[in-house]
């Protein structure tokens, strides 16, 4: 990718930012025959992009506000998504309790509705649950007051895998990804933007590339890209915070998914299976300054436990949790609206005086579509040749390389096989390739978003550093003493994922 970037002298479009909406105009961009470069100042899917509810859905509770249009959207991209990334995604079942007849109709016929608008991509008939057959497929939930249930049907997926591998797929279409490689500033002719100076910051290189259109793609943290083309102060995004608490399926067994309406503060609840483990989630807590590593609120912990602990009859304590994790919502502002709880979840697309295009807002679900918003725009405004975007059915990665290269692998080394730890499924042979086929460069790259240990366990990812850092290291060519220095780097992070 560096070889790349220095041969090239010119880009169609350079982006900047490396989570879901950058990738993806990645993706929209190259496969459309622009080119492309993108540029990620962490890790890809570092921020927000690996720390979503694992839901690629509808949004039920924007349906309750009224907002058909962005249900209708999402529900869309929700069927597209699964249909190009099966790999990754699943539909998943989940069951809203309720505790009055009148509860059971106004539940029913909301989803009837979102149902309906799913059309022909549609996952599942909702269905009326009585009290007993609730109670069947939610073991755990407390019967108390009970009158029955609904269940409906969204989707699911894995995140940052998703991201890693929409990558993949931008890079099959001829599109060059840097990640640990940041957008320090601008040059331009006037007003115009007509180049980005980049710092690769693991080589400690300085590069000043030319771009016909730019698009900052950079979530919480757009407002301060946007102040790097004009110094005056920018405001547009409102940073919320979600916090997600990881548990064992001991709590909650089965394969559905509850999900409780509305919360004290007007949130919605999830409990979601994921990867044989419990997410419970998640919260909407309005915060003033955006930092790369979020960290949970006592107040947000208290939230989650005790709200969840109302509706099962095993009580989840803090010292259960396995890893908690923290991510930013990147809100639009709207003037008189100062809870983020009820900010919309719609994208927002915006073009500088200097001709950068800004997409921020939305959520993972629509991220293909806010990628092809974001690189119409640069199109236009570029006056680049028009072209098709032709994502809509575009498979996305290709797992039978990524299990066929393993394979081969471990033939000629079956050490490979090996776990990395004997609780989770995860070998060897993925932390090689995860260095040789997909950019990471840490011991948190792996751990974190190649595979999803630290998310999952954040005790068993510390005990797992050392040996990754040495398979790492053998890859790379690095000595003990990185080593030493990446698991004393990860392990000072991963604490920051447990509550004791």
């Amino acid at each position: 990718m560096l070889q790349q970037l220095d041969a090239t002298s010119e880009w169609d479009m350079v982006i900047i930012g490396g989570g879901a909406t950058g990738l993806g105009a990645a993706v929209d961009a190259a496969s459309r025959g622009y080119k492309t470069l993108l540029v990620e100042q962490y890790d890809f899917a570092k921020g927000t992009s690996s720390r979503s509810t694992k839901l690629v859905h509808g949004g039920v509770r924007y349906l309750a506000q009224g907002n058909i249009k962005l249900v209708r959207e999402a529900l869309r991209e929700r069927g597209r998504l699964l249909n190009n990334a099966p790999h990754l995604t699943s539909i998943q079942t989940f069951i809203i309790p309720v505790f009055s007849w009148w509860e059971k109709g106004y539940y029913a016929i909301g989803l009837y509705l979102y149902d309906l608008l799913s059309g022909s991509l549609s996952l599942g008939k909702t269905q009326v649950l009585s009290k007993k057959q609730l109670m069947a497929r939610l073991p755990a939930i407390n019967p108390k007051g009970l009158f029955g249930g609904i269940l409906y049907f969204d989707g699911q997926f894995d995140d940052s895998r998703l991201s890693i591998d929409l990558a993949a797929t931008a890079t099959v279409h001829g599109a060059t990804l840097v990640n640990y490689c940041r957008a320090a500033g601008f040059t331009k002719d006037g007003k115009k933007i007509t180049g980005v100076t980049l710092v690769d910051t693991i080589n400690n290189r300085t590069y000043q590339v030319s771009a016909r259109s730019v698009i900052n793609a950079t979530g919480v943290f757009t407002d301060s890209v946007m102040q790097m083309e004009d110094a005056a102060k920018h405001d547009m995004v409102s940073p919320s915070q979600g916090i997600h608490l990881v548990v064992d399926p001991f709590f909650f067994p089965g394969t559905d998914a509850l999900m409780i309406p509305k919360t004290d503060d007007g949130r919605v609840l999830f409990a979601v299976p994921w990867h044989n483990k419990i997410v419970l989630g998640t919260t909407d807590t309005p915060i003033e300054t955006a930092a790369i590593e979020p960290l949970p609120l006592e107040e947000e912990i208290g939230f989650i436990l005790k709200h969840i602990n109302r509706y099962c009859t095993s009580q989840i304590k803090r010292s259960d949790v396995q890893s908690v994790f923290v991510g930013l919502r990147p809100l639009v502002k709207h003037k008189g609206q100062k809870k983020t709880a009820l900010l919309s979840r719609d994208h927002t697309l915006v073009v500088s005086p200097g001709g950068m295009v800004t997409i921020t807002g939305g959520k993972w679900t629509t991220y293909r579509k806010m990628a092809e918003d974001a690189v119409d725009n640069a199109v236009f405004i570029a006056k680049l040749p028009s072209k098709e975007c032709i994502t809509a059915d575009l498979p996305i990665g290709n797992p039978r390389n990524r299990n066929g290269w393993m394979e081969r692998l471990i033939n000629q080394n079956p050490a490979m096989a090996d776990l990395l730890h004997p609780q989770y499924p995860y070998i060897k042979a993925e932390v090689v390739y995860a260095v040789t086929k997909e950019m990471a460069q840490t011991v948190e790259d792996v751990l974190a978003r190649r595979t999803r240990l630290l998310f999952l366990d954040a005790h068993a990812a510390m005990s797992t550093a050392p040996m990754v850092a040495s398979l790492m290291a053998a890859e790379m060519g690095k000595d003990a003493e990185w080593e030493e220095e990446q698991v004393k780097v990860f392990t000072q992070l991963a604490h920051q994922y447990l509550l004791s």
